[in-house]
């Protein structure tokens, strides 16, 4: 078997794509409450969302269930299809139908690591299997022997050795790390330059987290750019260099994770940074207990004003009205909250 670093070499000659970036400008994706002929409801689950994702880079995106995490990456894989907006692969308008990119050279070069690392194998598939055929559909130019080659290689690359025996085993004989690895290994045998990862820590043992952590942190440092989804700021903070926090759809803070993990402004973001545990400090609820009974809004197209409004504790009429414009905090800092101007 040739060595690792010389498949690796190969395998980005034969891809031989621009590692550049993948954008999003003002997404928005609608989904039907109904299935009426006319006037159909719909319900706006991302609302005019603009992020980039830098190769080498990772992007995390935080926020309660519902806020819209998920289907801005189903968006970007085309999963879901975008209601309205732009999105760009280094500078390439994805989402025209006059550009007529398929979904196979997509999929070649943004994969998705999902939460549930047993859901996303098929049990009654080897190993081998599950990687065998992204090698023969996004790389037709190894045969024979380099395909086997580079899948053990790829193996061995996300630590899971001896990679032969491991490729021969059945997902449900691999614990859960284990499985993850396997989607990661899966993700990277079609030579993708981005990786968005769906919760992909939150199902596994808090002892093997950090496993999955730092090798997504090596996988950065060879150049792939992740969108990190979670719950978890405080493993946003650890992997991302950015950060973006969600509500129902809108984007509501962002910017260089330290400085918003470190001086949040919106009171969402300080509502999530106040859950975090810390030794020593005493847990303290940031809404009052008249906002706390209010419930998370079902956004329509139609809907106005800031959707974190029933639950702040800063809450002004102006709220109810409109959504704030966005302001610059800090050099690399943005929040749209009316707070912020009192």
């Amino acid at each position: 078997m040739v060595s690792s670093n010389q498949l690796m070499a190969n395998v980005a000659d034969i891809t031989n794509e621009q590692m550049g970036t993948l954008e999003v400008e003002n997404l928005v994706v609608d989904f039907a409450l109904d299935s009426a002929l006319f006037k159909r409801q719909y319900m706006r689950a991302v609302n005019s969302v603009s992020l980039t994702i830098k190769a080498g880079e990772a992007l995390a995106i935080v926020g309660e269930s519902g806020s819209g995490k998920s289907t801005c990456a189903r968006a970007l894989t085309r999963l879901y299809k975008p209601t309205d907006g732009v999105l760009r692969l280094n500078g390439q308008d994805i989402n025209c139908p006059e550009n007529q990119i398929s979904q196979a050279h997509l999929a070649k070069q943004i994969q998705m690591i999902f939460q549930d690392p047993f859901g996303s194998l098929n049990p009654v598939h080897t190993i081998r299997h599950h990687l065998y055929r992204p090698i023969r559909i996004h790389l037709p130019r190894l045969e024979g022997n380099e395909i086997e080659d580079y899948m053990l290689a790829t193996l061995e690359r996300v630590g899971l050795s001896p990679a032969k025996q491991t490729a021969d085993k059945f997902p449900h004989e691999l614990s859960g790390g284990q499985r993850q690895r396997v989607a990661i290994a899966r993700a990277l045998t079609t030579g993708a330059k981005f990786i968005l990862a769906d919760e992909p820590i939150s199902m596994l043992d808090v002892s093997i987290r950090l496993g999955i952590l730092n090798l997504m942190t090596d996988m950065k440092d060879e150049g792939i750019g992740f969108l990190y989804i979670t719950h978890d700021i405080a493993t946003a903070r650890y992997f991302a260099e950015r950060t973006g926090v969600m509500y129902v759809g809108h984007m509501v803070e962002w910017g260089e994770s330290d400085s918003v993990t470190q001086t949040p402004h919106h009171p969402y973001t300080q509502l999530l940074i106040s859950a975090v545990p810390e030794v020593g400090r005493k847990r303290e609820n940031s809404i009052s207990k008249d906002h706390s009974k209010s419930q998370i809004p079902l956004w329509k197209p139609e809907s106005k004003g800031c959707p974190f409004a029933g639950r702040c504790p800063k809450v002004s009429n102006v709220c109810h009205e409109r959504m704030p414009d966005v302001t610059q905090v800090a050099e690399d800092h943005f929040v749209r909250c009316f707070a912020l101007y009192k």
